[in-house]
């Protein structure tokens, strides 16, 4: 009820309750009432820590293979929604998480949004996102990233199924009333053969802007991240230097036996468990960690892993967007 510390007299507080009844029609509430619960001291939110087994979810999406197509699906992806934000759709208040599944010889259409995508490929070995007609050909734990509104579509031209973890800040543009979609069906054209932008950004190098050769976005020129490349480097900086027990990159290594100190952030984040085994303690509860599981650590949850194996995570987050607004704090 009240925000006030001081009690109102009954008849006061019987014509303030006559007052809002008279201003409901029109829209109106009294701040006064609510200013707690909108301005907290500290985060507030109702997504929970939540592991999804990797296991039981790929039988779930192998089944719906068999059911619907990608064609007539449109993607076909199971939605990791954060039980405690149900009917959302939601992995975190702001950010969205499925897994999707392309069968041999499938094509997801071609279609771009205004929403940012990444792909983190689960298992397969030879199917391909195409982004802007650039085609990445992906292989276990390799990272692709869709940027708002560039046309993309999927395909699989190998003999097994091929699963990767979709994540998508669907949740913070439905917040803002800003989506845009538009479909083109199919394939889109051809424009540059496989792994043409890592030959011409990749190494630090960059064409110059505004020549033909620069056909990549200024700030976003790549977009796929292959296993082998981010996993070498982390086991270079694992050798030169201990590990940090606050860590906050979105890839990570932990070494056997070594925990993290607690550590807390108003970034809510998703996390795959890409090698190892390990338990995180998630706001005093202890979730045991396997690989491929996901896990989902809210804002503000102070978050502890220990690595019973060497441990390597991928996670993601709306920390980038967090900072832009000034909003982003860890403790």
């Amino acid at each position: 009820m009240p925000a006030m510390d001081t009690p109102l007299p009954n008849d006061t507080r019987a014509a303030l309750e006559s007052l809002y009844a008279e201003m409901r029609p029109a829209s109106l509430y009294p701040l006064w009432e609510v200013l707690h619960a909108l301005v907290t001291p500290a985060p507030t939110t109702a997504a929970q820590p939540w592991r999804w087994e990797y296991a039981p979810a790929r039988e779930y999406l192998l089944r719906a293979g068999g059911l619907i197509s990608a064609e007539q699906a449109e993607r076909r992806v199971l939605i990791l929604e954060n039980p405690g934000l149900p009917g959302t759709s939601a992995a975190t208040n702001a950010l969205y998480a499925g897994l999707q599944l392309i069968l041999p010889g499938e094509v997801a259409p071609c279609h771009r949004h205004t929403q940012s995508a990444l792909r983190f490929v689960m298992e397969g070995h030879g199917a391909h996102t195409a982004v802007d007609g650039e085609k990445a050909v992906m292989e276990p734990f390799d990272l692709v990233l869709t940027p708002n509104w560039q046309w993309h579509d999927h395909g699989n031209d190998s003999g097994a199924p091929m699963i990767w973890l979709d994540g998508l800040d669907i949740p913070t543009v439905r917040f803002y009333a800003a989506s845009f979609a538009e479909r083109m069906g199919g394939e889109y054209p051809e424009t540059a053969p496989a792994g043409d932008t890592a030959k011409r950004y990749g190494r630090n190098l960059r064409p110059f802007m505004g020549s033909v050769a620069a056909r990549r976005p200024a700030g976003l020129p790549l977009f796929h991240y292959p296993y082998r490349e981010w996993r070498e480097s982390l086991a270079a900086m694992a050798r030169d230097a201990a590990p940090d027990p606050r860590p906050s990159a979105h890839v990570r290594l932990l070494p056997k036996g070594f925990s993290t100190a607690p550590r807390r952030a108003t970034d809510g984040t998703i996390f795959v468990v890409v090698e190892g085994t390990g338990r995180a303690m998630v706001a005093g509860e202890t979730i045991p960690l396997a690989q491929r599981d996901l896990l989902v650590v809210p804002s503000w949850s102070e978050l502890t892993l220990h690595a019973e194996s060497d441990l390597v995570l991928f996670g993601y987050s709306d920390r980038a967007a967090q900072e832009k607004l000034g909003l982003w704090r860890e403790g």
